[in-house]
């Protein structure tokens, strides 16, 4: 009889601790066991001011889930560093819902910072090819494609109408154009991102895949870039610095230092996302009207571009998982990526609005980024890939100020490589 009156005690404590659940989770304004509840969105600054009017549609329309939005700083780098910070935190993190660099979803989910995903509550199917790959890792989805981007080279359409030139579509174009048609209209031929940062780990990684090579394979854990189409990539960068068809000046450009050198009127060829695009085109502007942009050239035709772009992922130590996965949902449903495009001025992952009219005659570069994002190549997955990227960067660089041979630098790259896949 006492096992009978001891469980009869339990069950009482039981029903005592689940009334007072149900009743904490009531007034806190979450339906117990569904997961709902306010979130906290974490993103890099959002520079055109777009995200908070998005936000705004979500919270009318979902009371009791609303979102707060936590901008952190615009520099990559630093809000890396700021999301694993609170990521480590645990239980203690602020953050729900993490706008992620396309390259970190591999990280994080190695780690465990972020959580897998049920594949059929997103719409991928109405996805443009490729940008899914940039959420996965070991076969499981651990985030939603919500920004793609890919590499645009941008050209002074004036000039090369006014000396009968096409845009170049080969390495050798490009450089005799570089070579000859700048100078004469005293400009400086091409640029790109060069500063060892991010940006060089895709410019770097942008040659060697034009090129028909690859940086690593296998998730990661086999480095592949000892080759004979890594040494042409880098060697393309290399020789353009040492001509001066590069300015040496571009060694340190990130993003917005080439745009505005592209902008001012002073480069002829230019490697930067569409956002670039719109500013040069944009009233104020000195080039305004006299841009173009075709996809990325490669040694015998176009050439492969790295795809850019933003996930959405949910932490691992999200307070309400189920918002967090309707917040993903309503994010990249067709009318939120519309003003994505529209308001932000970022490429949008939902294929049919690449072939809306209206669209394409607002931004008329957008079928040649269609067609630059379906032939991109994701950057080297890695669950260590700061580290990876920390490698590019540095070896990358020494070769493009003349301190390395490009044939030395491929050999220190894939040695370097192989002792951060091995720790």
């Amino acid at each position: 009889m006492r096992w009978i009156h001891a469980a009869g005690r339990g069950l009482l404590v039981l029903i005592v601790v689940l009334t007072g659940y149900v009743a904490s989770g009531a007034s806190a304004g979450e339906r117990p066991g569904d997961g709902r509840g306010p979130l906290t969105l974490a993103t890099a600054g959002d520079l055109t001011g777009y995200l908070g009017s998005v936000l705004d549609g979500w919270n009318r329309t979902h009371p009791g889930e609303e979102v707060t939005l936590v901008e952190l700083p615009d520099s990559a780098d630093e809000t890396r560093a700021q999301m694993i910070t609170d990521l480590r935190a645990g239980e203690g993190g602020r953050f729900d819902v993490l706008n992620i660099d396309v390259s970190w979803t591999s990280e994080f989910a190695a780690a465990g910072w972020i959580r897998p995903l049920p594949r059929d509550r997103f719409p991928l199917d109405t996805f443009l090819p490729r940008v899914v790959d940039t959420a996965t890792y070991d076969g499981r989805l651990y985030a939603v494609p919500y920004v793609t981007n890919a590499g645009l080279l941008l050209y002074r359409k004036d000039v090369l109408d006014d000396a009968g030139v096409p845009p170049p579509r080969t390495w050798a174009e490009l450089e005799r154009a570089a070579k000859t048609l700048a100078p004469a209209r005293g400009l400086d031929g091409y640029a790109g991102q060069f500063l060892p940062y991010e940006g060089l780990t895709v410019n770097a990684a942008e040659a060697v895949y034009s090129a028909g090579g690859a940086i690593l394979g296998d998730e990661g854990e086999r480095v592949t870039v000892d080759s004979r189409a890594a040494r042409k990539g880098i060697g393309f960068l290399a020789r353009g610095v040492r001509e001066g068809w590069i300015p040496r000046e571009a060694l340190a450009y990130k993003e917005e230092e080439s745009k505005r050198a592209f902008q001012d009127g002073r480069l002829l060829f230019l490697r930067n996302w569409p956002y670039a695009y719109v500013a040069a085109s944009a009233p104020g502007s000195k080039v305004a009207g006299k841009v173009g942009a075709v996809p990325l050239p490669g040694p015998d035709g176009p050439g492969t571009s790295v795809l850019g772009g933003s996930n959405l992922a949910v932490s691992s130590h999200a307070r309400h998982p189920d918002s967090a996965a309707r917040l993903l949902a309503y994010l990249t449903g067709e009318r939120v990526q519309r003003q994505v495009l529209t308001r932000g001025a970022l490429p949008p992952v939902r294929a049919g609005l690449y072939d809306d009219p209206e669209l394409v005659r607002r931004f008329p570069y957008l079928p040649t980024l269609r067609e630059s994002v379906l032939a991109a190549a994701p950057r080297p997955k890695s669950p260590r890939y700061d580290q990876v990227s920390l490698v590019v960067q540095a070896v990358v660089h020494d070769a493009m100020s003349g301190r390395q041979t490009p044939e030395a630098a491929v050999r220190r790259l894939a040695a370097e490589l192989a002792a951060v896949s091995s720790r």
